[in-house]
């Protein structure tokens, strides 16, 4: 061991230091976790800070809200690994002040103070608004699916019972194949052979009469899902073609000049359609502004939600997506069809004029309809419908979104800006979750769980950004 650094002898008696602080540096995050904490009113938040008559004494809600904070902070998120923190990790003992609570007493605050944890997370955003630090109007807003518990084999839908259903009638199929041709061998293994088949086959007749049952409770399910581990968790396409997951969908709201998350949401709902102007007006609320600007991808893009954020003073950046298939046939788009408001008509690619014909309701919306009487004579017929003429559709309220269209084409920029700050913290706290994601079960707890995640990342990058000692003295003034 000679020209190496020795450590000491571990029978050698030594003198600790008197007090547990000076094991913690001044520059410890668990500082700021530990005056954030007690400066905060938890009565008014929904802790209860009343201890009961009779009893064993319970523990502080600030203790345990401190213990989950700084597993949050440090990637520990399980009740079990919790407990065993507390009593082998000197900064958690320092923090909670050497209590040790056991793993079922963390898991049912995590489970019974739902609003709480949810406010606190809150009250940092509005501790981070008064430090200045988001950008003055500028929000990205994006959706990510986060796994839940359930297991995808435990989630059930008509398309997954179907496919299922081929498969068991084929492998039925395959072993009744085999079980003849062991009838025309006289071999001593035959017997066994058809003994283990028949076994199969049953265990697959079992498993038809299972899902036959399934298929009449999924009629009774009004989204046509039934998930048997997390009741609340539903089967959502990914990014990956042909892939999917059991899980959630969940909706932020980044600022642009931090990545800081102003507003977060926990859906089961596995499209971004109807979140925009929700998203939109919570970031709105959170940054106290009359007018703001707000970026998101085309999986957002949706007539009623843009008009709603336009009408209180949200601009919105949302790339059109390309719905209709005339364009991947070889037919003109309904982008080569120019609108001249001044005569309310439409100019097609061979000059000619469709004009207005009558308005129709369609799924709520107000639908004006165009076309012109000279396209059954038309060179370009060809290219444009199979039809008798080429009918346009126009939502009355269409301006606004060719107002969008024309804002995105002059501002394409606004699009790395959504992905390079929407993106980023959806990216590092997946990867502080690892591959299990969610821990917890229904929708409000999972919301819980999510909770805790968005404070730590915030929590961590305000550190970030002003340092400890900076950010403690700003929380005490």
């Amino acid at each position: 061991m000679s020209g190496f650094i020795v450590g000491e002898s571990r029978y050698q008696t030594t003198l600790f230091p008197e007090a547990l602080d000076e094991y913690i540096q001044e520059e410890n995050p668990v500082r700021v976790v530990d005056v954030f904490v007690d400066d905060l009113d938890l009565a008014a938040l929904g802790f209860k800070t009343e201890p009961a008559d009779t009893g064993r004494p319970a523990y502080h809600p600030g203790v345990m809200l401190k213990l989950f904070i700084y597993g949050y902070l440090n990637r520990v998120q399980s009740a079990r690994r919790l407990e065993r923190e507390a009593g082998r990790n000197v900064e958690l003992m320092w923090l909670i002040r050497r209590l040790a609570p056991d793993f079922k007493t963390i898991a049912d605050f995590r489970r019974d103070n739902t609003q709480g944890i949810t406010r606190v997370c809150r009250e940092f955003v509005v501790l981070c608004r008064k430090l200045d630090l988001f950008a003055d109007s500028l929000v990205a807003i994006d959706g990510s699916k986060f796994k839940a518990v359930n297991n995808r084999n435990r989630n059930f839908t008509p398309a997954k019972i179907k496919h299922r259903l081929k498969q068991i009638d084929e492998s039925i199929a395959r072993y009744l194949g085999q079980m003849e041709s062991a009838d025309r061998v006289d071999l001593a293994t035959a017997s066994l052979k058809k003994e283990r088949l028949s076994e199969k086959v049953g265990k697959l007749r079992q498993e038809v009469k299972y899902l036959n049952q399934m298929q009449q409770t999924l009629q009774d399910q009004p989204d046509g899902q039934v998930s048997l581990t997390d009741p609340d968790a539903r089967s959502m396409a990914t990014s990956g073609r042909g892939t999917g997951m059991v899980g959630y969908n969940v909706q932020a709201a980044v600022d642009s000049k931090h990545h800081l998350i102003l507003a977060y949401e926990v859906t089961n709902e596995g499209h971004d359609r109807t979140q925009l102007a929700n998203m939109a007006l919570q970031a709105q609320a959170i940054l106290e502004a009359d007018e703001i600007t707000v970026v998101a991808d085309r999986g957002y893009y949706s007539g009623e939600e843009i008009k709603t954020c336009e009408e209180v003073g949200i601009e919105t950046y949302v790339a059109k997506p390309q719905t209709s298939g005339n364009q991947s046939q070889g037919y003109f788009g309904k982008r080569d069809f120019k609108y001249h408001s001044e005569d309310d008509e439409y100019e097609c690619p061979a000059g000619e004029r469709a004009i207005y014909r009558f308005t129709r309701e369609e799924n709520g919306k107000r639908i004006r309809r165009y076309w012109s009487s000279a396209c059954r004579h038309c060179p370009l017929k060809p290219k444009c419908t199979t039809g008798k003429e080429r009918r346009i559709s126009r939502w009355e309220h269409e301006p606004i979104l060719d107002e969008l269209e024309a804002r995105v084409e002059q501002n394409p920029d606004m699009m790395k800006v959504r992905r390079s700050t929407a993106e980023h913290p959806f990216g590092t706290i997946k990867f502080w979750m690892g591959s299990t994601h969610f821990q917890m079960k229904t929708i409000k707890r999972v919301s819980t769980e999510m909770s805790l995640h968005v404070l730590a990342y915030n929590l961590k990058r305000v550190i970030n950004i002003l340092g400890t000692k900076q950010l403690i003295e700003a929380m005490q003034s």
